[in-house]
């Protein structure tokens, strides 16, 4: 298969964008842009990124603590400092359980060291995670080549003004319905035959036509 159409129905599916971060053999962060994070596991706490073999990250990462940085909405420059484009001005640096952040992230994921596996020009790396910091803030999208934005459902012109409106309607999301009450068996009726009115009988009358003479 032609690499390109691969990559064009991967990058089909929306994905966040994140920034792996750790240390470099002189313990200074280090970081790289990355949208093949998955979550794992629940118990026990697992998370996964995929990185080119031939990144820096890649190799700073064999046996160590790392941190997952979903980028935040307004950190466009952000995943393209950490892509290859430096930013005017460097992203900031603080201290982490495990591993450097990023500040102004949406979510942070500080990992320790758990397992990694072959993935052909990739390298699959599970951390177990050691804490998460979460904020309300929107985070940054990836689709189609293309950095993009959240934006809310359109409900459809059709339900403009309607009480029915999943979003403006009479109901919200707790909202709890009954299953409807079954219907009553039909009780049948003996079957009488239909009985036709009777008309009187009316008199018949006979009119005499004179002959002429």
């Amino acid at each position: 298969m032609e690499a390109r159409e691969l990559r064009n129905a991967f990058g089909r599916f929306a994905t966040g964008v994140t920034v792996v971060t750790c240390t470099n053999e002189h313990g200074d962060p280090h970081g790289a842009t990355v949208n093949a994070f998955t979550a794992v596991s629940l118990e026990p706490a697992l998370a996964q990124v995929t990185l080119g073999r031939s990144s820096k990250a890649c190799q700073y990462l064999a046996g160590r603590s790392f941190a997952i940085n979903v980028l935040a909405a307004d950190q466009l420059d952000v995943a393209w400092h950490f892509a290859g484009r430096p930013a005017p001005d460097a992203p900031r640096w603080v201290d982490g359980p495990t591993a450097p952040l990023l500040e102004g992230t949406a979510t942070t994921i500080s990992c320790r060291p758990w397992r990694t596996y072959d993935g052909g020009d990739h390298l699959i790396v599970i951390g177990e995670v050691d804490r998460v910091e979460i904020t309300d803030r929107d985070p940054l999208l990836f689709h189609g080549g293309e950095f993009r934005h959240l934006s809310p459902l359109p409900s459809g012109v059709g339900w403009d003004g309607s009480l029915d409106c999943p979003d403006r309607g009479w109901f919200d999301a707790t909202a709890v319905f009954a299953p409807p009450r079954p219907s009553p068996e039909p009780v049948e009726s003996p079957v009488r035959p239909a009985r036709l009115p009777v008309q009187p009988a009316s008199a018949s009358r006979v009119t005499a036509v004179p002959r002429k003479s």
